[in-house]
């Protein structure tokens, strides 16, 4: 309202201007103009309100890669690593042999004792089946009975003899055969209770009641005849596997 004034009274001034300026009139309209713009430039601008610059921008919001990466968990080839030992711990506990006892269809007799070595003489008819105590393969067979009473060789007593390494690492042998069962030769798999042979009395067991010596022992070498003969005595597991009970032997490592 108050610019509108000055325009106006400009107006009137200027309305005159046909008949001569009074110097007066001059000097007062100049000092209202001056008046006027000293007025005008008091007038706070409209871009003094605080700039929108100053809100937060969104960047400052947490950043996702802040979370935790899923790099930090255990690897799944360290879970299946340990999964592994612990399958094959269990598979280790769970393995159970089976036994059968060496001597099948016949009447059998036997006692804790052998002369001067660990090994059973298991008496019974000649022409007996032998077999396999348990799933394994065989290592040894001696198919002549090359034996004489004049024989100073040691490793010649058994006469036919069949000896297998079973599945749980131990040696069973049996000797005095009076024959060798069709395809059986070293390194052929054979399960519990198959034909080995037929008992008799070989070696030197002749002259004496028919039985088949029984061993068990270590694998050795073929001319470590006294431990291949026998080194654990036999007797309480042939009692269990008569019972139908698989028990295994075992040497110490």
């Amino acid at each position: 309202m108050r610019i509108f004034g000055v325009i106006v009274i400009m107006s009137i001034l200027l309305a005159g201007c046909s008949q001569p300026a009074q110097p007066a009139a001059e000097s007062v309209a100049t000092e209202l103009l001056a008046t006027a713009v000293s007025a005008t430039a008091t007038v706070v601008p409209s871009a003094t309100p605080e700039p929108t610059m100053t809100i937060e921008p969104s960047a400052t919001t947490v950043p996702t890669e802040t979370h935790i990466p899923t790099a930090t968990l255990v690897p799944t080839t360290a879970v299946g690593a340990v999964t592994q030992m612990m399958v094959e711990a269990t598979a280790i506990a769970d393995t159970a042999y089976r036994y059968v006892f060496p001597v099948q269809d016949a009447p059998v007799s036997y006692v804790n004792y052998h002369h001067d070595y660990p090994a059973n003489d298991i008496m019974c008819p000649i022409g007996s089946t032998f077999v396999a105590v348990t799933d394994g393969v065989v290592e040894f067979v001696s198919y002549a009975d090359e034996w004489t009473y004049q024989s100073t060789d040691p490793a010649l007593k058994s006469g036919l003899a069949v000896a297998i390494i079973g599945d749980d690492g131990v040696r069973y042998y049996g000797s005095h055969l009076s024959a060798i069962a069709e395809g059986i030769a070293p390194g052929v798999r054979v399960s519990a209770g198959q034909p080995l042979g037929l008992t008799g009395d070989s070696g030197n067991a002749k002259g004496t009641d028919p039985h088949v010596h029984f061993g068990i022992s270590r694998p050795t070498y073929p001319e470590d005849w006294q431990v291949r003969r026998g080194e654990m005595n036999p007797y309480r597991f042939l009692q269990a596997w008569q019972k139908g009970e698989s028990l295994q032997p075992q040497f110490l490592p």
